[in-house]
């Protein structure tokens, strides 16, 4: 959903627009014009964060300071909830159009948001067709749905497990997956490498999975406990990027989730 500072969304399309987010980059490097792109956030370019990263690197980085986006003019600037309130007055004060691009957690939401920067930027039609590249790669994740009552979980670093509220959680609903009864609920949480093997979800996506335990959080997912439980078809290595954003990244991260699910069928 997108909160409207200083502009009606009925205003004219920008000819500068300015992302201090990773999620708003991704939007507007799929549905603006190049020549409307007059800077992106410091995340825009990596590719462990956006599904857009060879794209935006064509485009100007900013850092985190206001000023160096009041340098560039801009008539449109696209902020997170999490940015900071300081440099979004600052923004505000210079008479600078501010909309905040939110999280989405759901598809309808995230098919709402595509719609809505679309229609700021000017391009409404190329809204439509992202919406219907969804709808599609959503079909494609259907068609390999998994065919009776699977649990799963996506775990992180540290056993972080996220929740039934968050877009993870809905990626993997899509693919026919829930998680097992008594799982972190909300957005999720932490929860003991015992508790899991007590739950023994039928998959583990694991976000980022490290190859040695180099480091306390490491460890969890290379325990020993876990490859024993959890071997090649039964574990899914889920790349970061595909579980922040929806717009292009929702869309990718179907087809990489069906990718997945349809390897892991494969004999071995």
């Amino acid at each position: 959903m997108l909160l409207w500072g200083s502009a009606a969304l009925a205003a004219d399309a920008p000819r500068r627009v300015v992302s201090f987010n990773l999620c708003a980059d991704q939007l507007v490097v799929a549905l603006a014009d190049p020549g409307q792109i007059a800077g992106l956030s410091p995340y825009a370019g990596d590719r462990a964060l956006s599904v857009v990263a060879d794209q935006a690197r064509a485009f100007r980085r900013l850092d985190w300071q206001a000023e160096t986006t009041i340098v560039l003019q801009p008539d449109l600037v696209l902020v997170g909830p999490n940015d900071r309130p300081v440099t979004r007055r600052m923004l505000a004060a210079q008479g600078m159009r501010v909309a905040e691009v939110g999280f989405v957690t759901d598809l309808e939401n995230a098919r709402r948001q595509i719609r809505e920067v679309a229609e700021i930027l000017g391009h409404r039609e190329r809204g439509e067709k992202l919406v219907a590249e969804l709808d599609a790669a959503r079909a494609r994740l259907a068609a390999v749905r998994r065919s009776h009552d699977e649990t799963a979980l996506v775990i992180e670093r540290g056993g972080y497990t996220q929740g039934p509220n968050s877009l993870a959680a809905a990626l993997l609903s899509e693919a026919g997956l829930r998680p097992p009864a008594g799982a972190p609920a909300g957005y999720g949480g932490f929860i003991p490498l015992e508790k899991l093997m007590m739950l023994k979800p039928d998959l583990v996506f694991l976000k980022d999975p490290p190859v040695a335990p180099s480091d306390q959080g490491a460890l969890y997912l290379t325990h020993p406990a876990i490859r024993e439980l959890y071997p090649e078809n039964r574990r899914v290595a889920l790349p970061t990027r595909y579980t922040m954003c929806g717009g292009p990244a929702l869309v990718a991260s179907f087809d990489y989730l069906a990718d997945a699910l349809r390897n892991l069928r494969r004999p071995r």
